[in-house]
């Protein structure tokens, strides 16, 4: 018979019935998109910047407080286009803890990582490590905006000046994120963000690349179908990476709906908070840098010694309870079988993003989680901990 007081990696009923997942999966009513959909069957207009993607596009451009809004099927395609369109060569300096995309879309454009640690405490890129690995083959830096937080903006930006090098940010957890009340958007030359259906705003799969640069933003216009424009520029790739109408329908919805999102973001967080702060050996990670946060991301750090157990073991022991906790980032970039080679060769240690990626755990927010359930995780995490032992017991046999 089944031990329903008892956790479910030791012999209990989970938790939860259904899986309860990380992703923000913020969907409009189905009656607004059903709505939105008949107009695009009306119009018989599907792609190649309709109607619907060109409101979207100036939404964002007012959104963001930016000139232009370039809408693109994924984030990678943008980040891919952006440094072609930089004409970035030889070495960027990225963080290792990042999404692998970041790097992929270097990689793609026959760049060369440099790969820099990342602060320990705000885990977001370094400006003085960054400085330490400038030399004469660096042509750019790409910085990534972490868990609706920011890097040291200013920083960057007088260091790149200082070096005369190209500074663009991988944006894909900053939507909606402001600095001293300025938008995340208009920093850089430009900066990429996500809209997959993980993220704050989706279009459940796509993203946008976002500058102030007139020149630039033609350019990638130009990149974006696989057919070129009428306006020809020379030395122009092409790639087909459009944004198709349906996609615009639900980003227009789901903009419309951002702040209430945000706002039900912020409330679990500061569930998260409450419900966290008295147990050993756990940390919340605060979004950092910002002046206003989309709360897009639930992190905490789990040392292992006072809390008891590691963090692959908590994780373990979430997902039984069909909480599905994930690790994040790992392995580091670095540590990839396709970009371990660049960071033999570079022989700079990393030691606070090797250390953060053997303990982060990221725990569930978004449209699938209510105050109930955030308080619910708190107090599974508290009974894993105190059985800690006995878990850690049966994970190690």
């Amino acid at each position: 018979m089944t031990d329903i007081s008892a956790l479910a990696i030791l012999g209990g009923r989970p938790s939860f019935e259904q899986p309860i997942n990380v992703g923000q999966l913020y969907f409009p009513q189905w009656q607004r998109y059903e709505v939105a959909m008949r107009g695009i069957f009306d119009r018989n207009y599907y792609n190649n910047n309709g109607p619907l993607l060109t409101q979207f596009e100036q939404q964002l451009g007012h959104f963001f407080g930016v000139k232009h809004a370039i809408c693109v099927s994924n984030a990678t395609f943008g980040l891919m286009m952006l440094v072609e369109s930089l004409g970035i060569s030889g070495k960027v300096i990225v963080p290792s803890f990042t999404f692998i995309a970041s790097v992929q879309a270097l990689a793609w454009t026959q760049l060369t990582p440099v790969f820099c640690d990342v602060d320990a405490t705000t885990h977001q890129l370094d400006p003085k490590k960054v400085s330490q690995l400038v030399d004469d083959e660096v042509s750019a830096v790409l910085a990534v905006n972490l868990w609706g937080g920011a890097c040291q903006i200013m920083e960057l930006e007088a260091l790149c000046e200082e070096h005369d090098l190209k500074l663009l940010f991988d944006s894909a957890h900053a939507t909606g994120c402001e600095v001293g009340g300025k938008k995340i958007g208009g920093f850089g030359s430009a900066e990429v963000f996500s809209f997959h259906a993980t993220k704050m705003l989706s279009t459940t799969e796509g993203g946008c690349i976002t500058t102030n640069n007139d020149d630039l933003a033609s350019r990638l216009r130009s990149m974006r179908p696989s057919y070129g424009t009428p306006q020809t520029l020379d030395d122009i790739k092409v790639i087909n990476a459009r944004m198709s109408e349906a996609q615009a329908a639900i980003g227009l919805l789901n903009l419309a709906d951002f702040e209430k999102n945000r706002q039900h973001n912020e409330d679990i967080y500061r569930c998260y908070a409450s419900g966290l702060s008295g147990i050993t050996g756990i940390r919340l990670v605060k979004p950092a840098g910002v002046s206003r946060s989309n709360y897009q991301y639930i992190v905490v750090l789990v040392e292992d010694e006072r809390f008891g157990m590691t963090r692959d073991q908590l994780q373990n022991a979430l997902i039984a309870e069909n909480v599905n906790a994930r690790r994040y980032f790992y392995p580091g970039v670095h540590r990839t079988i396709e970009f371990e080679p660049f960071f033999s060769a570079q022989n700079t240690p990393l030691p606070s993003t090797e250390k953060l990626c053997h303990s982060c755990l990221q725990l569930p927010v978004g449209a699938g989680v209510t105050i109930q359930i955030a308080g619910k995780i708190c107090d599974l995490i508290k009974r894993i901990q105190q059985q800690a032992s006995a878990i850690s017991g049966l994970i190690n046999r």
